[in-house]
């Protein structure tokens, strides 16, 4: 099986962070997003993972080969970004067999181990999770036998709420590969750019048996409000590390996450708090917030936060958003940066 993951995109809702790193390596309870969507593979026996790497790519590689050793990992460099299915379709020689592809916004939890039992009938699996407002998001309509009909990106009507999540199973790749080349040869695009759900479209049109498969958990990661959210979701649910550390004057309120390398002098962390490696922080409380790798945060209480790796921050009461290497302190009172 195939793993095919595009993340060449600039991640310009994740701004200053994506400025000086890819938006899969912002981190969330404790490792890079990228690091939550590899670990949902950990029970299928996956042969490659090929990554469609963009802007700051070789960062990409360098977090694979350190945290990932394992993995038989391929990077491809998508220089146009023309869509998703653009994207796909430069890993069309290593899209043969069993394909998952999987989009770096989404960190879900289910059980993949099902796909390699599926009847050989089903050409592919599309997941969903069903949710109030379709319009925000692409949607799959089904038949009564729970298989897809129909994928709308963004549509008009509330009349189908089962919105597409980026996590797509292909029985045989190269069949999603000749879809995209009909996109291309008949200039298919939704809003300027070739989707994959259009590609999808074509293949239920030749007649392809896709399985709509709803999900309980989908946390987003694509703009600072929804990885804070994903935050707390992770944290609340088995990625915090609150009981494994104890020092006297540092008071951990769980959920929460701290590196063992992160200095902590006085400070109260959490709730839903995630600390980096080698993070220092004195005399600091840190709520609902995620302090990346390096991070100086001193003499202030921060809420609902993201501070980039390296950065320094101290001063007053602050709701802040940080990028890298960053440094902002505050003067006492006057509420203006130093």
């Amino acid at each position: 099986m195939k793993i095919i993951i595009p993340l060449a995109g600039f991640g310009k809702r994740m701004r200053p962070h994506t400025y000086s790193k890819p938006k899969p390596l912002v981190s969330v309870a404790g490792k890079p997003v990228l690091g939550h969507v590899l670990d949902a593979f950990a029970k299928l026996q996956v042969d490659e993972v090929v990554f469609i790497v963009g802007y700051l790519g070789e960062q990409i590689s360098a977090y694979v080969s350190a945290a990932y050793p394992h993995l038989q990992a391929r990077y491809i460099e998508q220089k146009e970004l023309l869509g998703q299915a653009h994207a796909l379709w430069l890993a069309k020689e290593q899209m043969q067999g069993p394909t998952v592809v999987v989009f770096v916004d989404t960190i879900t939890e289910v059980d993949l181990s099902f796909l390699e039992q599926l009847a050989p009938t089903v050409d592919g699996v599309i997941f969903t999770k069903e949710v109030e407002d379709p319009r925000r998001f692409g949607i799959v309509v089904a038949d009564k036998n729970n298989q897809a009909t129909k994928l709308v990106e963004k549509p008009d009507s509330m009349a189908d709420h089962q919105a597409l999540i980026g996590l797509y199973y292909f029985r045989e790749g190269i069949n999603l590969v000749s879809a995209i080349e009909e996109m291309f040869a008949k200039e298919v695009r939704t809003k300027g750019e070739y989707y994959l759900a259009d590609a999808v479209q074509i293949m239920i049109n030749r007649g392809a048996k896709f399985l709509v498969q709803s999900v309980d958990v989908w946390e987003d990661c694509g703009k600072i409000d929804a990885i804070l959210h994903t935050n707390r979701y992770l944290l609340s649910h088995g990625r915090n590390n609150d009981a494994e550390f104890h020092r006297p004057d540092v008071v951990i309120v769980p959920p929460a996450y701290v590196a063992p390398t992160a200095n902590l002098e006085a400070v109260i962390v959490g709730p839903y708090a995630s600390i980096g490696d080698d993070v220092v922080m004195r005399q600091a409380i840190v709520q609902d917030s995620i302090i990346e790798a390096g991070a100086t945060i001193e003499n202030i209480v921060l809420q609902s936060s993201l501070i980039g790796k390296r950065a320094y921050v101290r001063g007053q009461r602050r709701s802040l958003n940080v990028g890298d290497d960053a440094v902002m302190s505050y003067i006492d009172g006057g509420g203006k940066p130093a």
